[in-house]
């Protein structure tokens, strides 16, 4: 049974600097694309960012130049500065794994608070 888990959320004034972690666990023979994702309360899910295995990455606009999406081995990294209290939603963390069938699927993790005061 695959698993992402993800921590690093919480409480932080615009302006300053969190970062999340997503690690993926379980029996795994490998990860594709790694994405994080938000979903704010009464909005819809939205993509922040994603990484390729070969470490492509790509952002929404609203994050460009704030957020740094990274990953090593199970793990994926996001990197937020300049926070502003549009930021604040919770984030998933979201991953392409084969595992032990030995089929592609898809992963979530169970989300973490970010939560950006002004």
């Amino acid at each position: 049974q695959v698993q992402l888990v993800e921590s690093g959320g919480g409480l932080v004034q615009a302006g300053g600097s969190l970062g999340l972690s997503c690690t993926a666990s379980g029996i795994i023979f490998g990860i594709g694309a790694m994405a994080w994702y938000r979903q704010a309360p009464g909005k819809q899910r939205e993509l922040v960012a994603t990484t390729t295995s070969g470490g492509r990455t790509n952002y929404a606009d609203s994050v460009k130049g704030r957020f740094t999406i990274s990953r090593d081995k199970n793990t994926a990294y996001l990197q937020m500065n300049s926070l502003k209290p549009e930021d604040t939603a919770v984030y998933y963390c979201n991953a392409d794994v084969v595992s032990s069938t030995l089929t592609r699927d898809n992963y979530w993790g169970q989300g973490t608070q970010v939560t950006v005061s002004s």
